[in-house]
């Protein structure tokens, strides 16, 4: 059974702010993991947030067990501590797992002390649509309580088989639900993949061309082991009209592959991925920037076809309707660049 239509969006609570219907629109290139226990990265975010699109306040992985209540405390004072409004920064936390010792308390202090300052909840290893429906309610009742003026929205990470089975439910579940993203370390463990990478190829995972007599070299290439799952999560959340992202790259030192992933990304549909070492920032934002020259083609082509009907050529390329959507998709996305980056305004001549 799921609602029906007109229920969706009402309130779980009496006294919770009004659901939303559609996402607000932002610039989340990046999303940059700091963990909220370090002092000294803390006291950076004034800095970090002239870099970046978010900043997350990271709880879960890569925290020990004896540092979470710290991190918790400090993912709440640099939520009263930086206006990141005000600098036009989002501020998400990465909360513990729902089965966890931990996950109750982040929620219900998050919200009870940086309810209103508190953009998005990113939940791990979110299992089905029942995960979602739990933290709508628990988050609508504390709002309520905290007098919360915003809903805080909900972002799913991906990162269990049952997961990936369940996306297009998860995708649904809330209209909270403001986007997936892919875990590839806890998803590798999940589906017993051979391999302890955190994202990116792997030189085992290729194709090889057919043999050739008198030739002992094969040719062969190294294959992508997440495009499946990629496609299925893109899809999932464009049905749902929330944002598919890309999650870690724990190579910090292999740049070139580092990019690569997010470029994978970026050309299948995600608008922005995690950021959790100050080098892979710049390459973030270089990617999931549209170049110039490919917003001035699209920019082009839009004008070539002012009402988005009929057909027309461009350098010597046909244009048509479904092309005219695809030029739309890059100049839509530098015009939100442009808002945000006089020079890239500049640039792509908007």
């Amino acid at each position: 059974m799921t609602k029906p239509p007109r229920h969706f969006f009402a309130p779980l609570a009496s006294g919770a702010p009004e659901p939303i219907r559609e996402l607000p629109v932002k610039l989340e290139r990046m999303i940059h993991f700091v963990p909220a226990h370090n002092e000294k990265l803390r006291a950076r975010v004034g800095d970090m947030a002239k870099q970046v699109d978010v900043i997350l306040a990271n709880l879960e992985d890569a925290i020990a067990a004896d540092a979470k209540e710290a991190a918790r405390a400090g993912a709440i004072e640099m939520g009263k501590s930086f206006d990141f409004a005000s600098a036009g920064v989002g501020y998400w936390s990465r909360i513990n797992a729902l089965n966890s010792p931990w996950h109750l308390d982040d929620v219900t202090e998050l919200v009870a002390n940086i309810g209103n300052q508190l953009d998005v909840i990113m939940v791990p290893k979110v299992e089905g649509p029942w995960d979602i429906h739990y933290m709508d309610q628990l988050l609508a009742l504390l709002e309520a309580k905290h007098n919360v003026k915003k809903p805080i929205l909900l972002h799913a990470i991906l990162e269990t088989a049952q997961g990936v089975a369940n996306v297009e439910a998860i995708a649904g579940a809330s209209p909270r639900m403001h986007g997936i993203c892919l875990g590839p370390a806890d998803l590798a463990a999940s589906r017993k993949m051979k391999t302890t990478r955190v994202g990116g190829g792997h030189p085992g995972y290729k194709v090889i061309s057919d043999p050739v007599e008198g030739e002992a070299q094969r040719a062969s290439a190294q294959q992508d082991l997440w495009h499946y799952t990629f496609a299925r999560m893109v899809d999932a959340c464009v049905m749902h009209g929330i944002k598919p992202m890309y999650g870690p790259f724990g190579d910090f030192a292999d740049e070139a592959a580092c990019e690569q992933q997010f470029r994978n990304a970026y050309l299948m549909g995600c608008v922005g991925a995690w950021t959790l070492h100050p080098s892979q920032v710049a390459i973030a934002k270089r990617v999931f920037t549209p170049e110039v020259e490919e917003v001035k083609l699209a920019k082009r082509m839009l004008d070539a076809m002012p009402d988005g009907t009929g057909v027309a050529l461009v350098d010597g390329k046909m244009l048509d309707d479904a092309t005219w959507k695809q030029a739309k998709v890059i100049v839509d996305l530098a015009k939100l660049v442009a808002s945000k980056e006089p020079e890239m305004k500049a640039a792509y001549g908007l």
